[in-house]
């Protein structure tokens, strides 16, 4: 029914149809994998899908990324127009900011406390405090996360290999403290694990010995977030965000973070360049004697 809506009365071209279909599907694939895939329409928020687009902001150019809003907005008119829902989530979405704008950024004080909320004396805990350790250390993507494999661990030269989108193979250094974890993790808690066939040389598991999914990893960080009372909107994706930035901000060349965060073009990594200026700013803003916020104070 959508997709006649677009060709009668939008009057859309098929390759345009095909396109604002499989954005449709992006996004019915990124509620599966937080765990919303039984969420009703009048249920997505406006953070839902800001969510979805920030996870985008690394992996699409900004005129797909504008695409992809003009796709959902027409979805959610469609079922306006139908008399299913009465108002769109994707209104407050800006398309003029897309592309240069990044979920919250989580402090090193803000990741410490993240981890020690886990339950480290249980097995699923100790993992998860390993995950998200590799998380901020290497700047993963989630779906890299899960995918990473014991052939992908060169701790003897202080690496590991990443597979990325489109397959892409890079190098990304993993720190001496991470390397214990993750050995520790595979000698004691993985090694009693009866592993199925299929994943034999995945490094993380669930408790059944299967790969663990991207979903898993969303609630994982979504609990701990309420457990410790963080008002901030975090995925998986933040822990990549926090750690390209936290590197820029301590001195890192951009290229090098480049090659480590995958991104094909340097002006995808640039954006932490814009949010390093942003704190900055507020630096200023909050501590400088003649600032202007400062003497608004007084």
């Amino acid at each position: 029914m959508y997709r006649n809506y677009l060709k009668l009365e939008r009057g859309l071209s098929i390759n345009s149809i095909e396109n604002y279909i499989l954005d449709i599907q992006k996004f019915l694939r990124f509620l599966h994998d937080t765990g919303e895939n039984d969420i009703t329409l009048e249920q997505i928020t406006d953070d839902l899908v800001n969510q979805f687009l920030y996870d985008l902001s690394d992996i699409v150019a900004p005129t797909t990324q504008a695409r992809i809003i003009s796709g959902l907005k027409s979805f959610f008119n469609y079922f306006i127009l139908e008399g299913y829902i009465v108002k769109s989530p994707v209104d407050l979405v800006e398309v003029p900011k897309l592309g240069r704008k990044l979920p919250d950024i989580l402090s090193l004080e803000e990741i410490d406390k993240l981890i020690s909320a886990i339950d480290q004396s249980t097995n699923e805990g100790y993992r998860n405090k390993v995950m998200l350790e590799m998380l901020y250390s290497c700047g993963l993507r989630v779906s890299e996360l899960v995918g990473l494999k014991l052939s992908d661990l060169f701790f003897e030269e202080g690496f590991i290999r990443v597979i990325g989108k489109g397959s892409k193979h890079r190098f990304v250094p993993v720190d001496i403290k991470t390397i214990e974890y993750i050995d520790l993790y595979v000698s004691t808690i993985r090694s009693n694990i009866q592993v199925k066939k299929e994943d034999s040389d995945i490094v993380f598991l669930n408790r059944r010995g299967g790969q663990l999914t991207r979903a898993m990893i969303f609630t994982i960080i979504k609990r701990l977030a309420i457990e410790i009372g963080l008002q901030k909107n975090i995925s998986p994706h933040t822990f990549r965000h926090s750690f390209a930035t936290h590197l820029l901000e301590n001195g890192a060349d951009i290229r090098a973070i480049q090659l480590m965060l995958g991104h094909e073009s340097i002006t995808t990594t640039e954006i932490y360049t814009h949010i390093s200026r942003e704190r900055l700013r507020t630096v200023i803003e909050d501590f400088h004697p003649r600032s202007i916020k400062k003497n608004k104070s007084h």
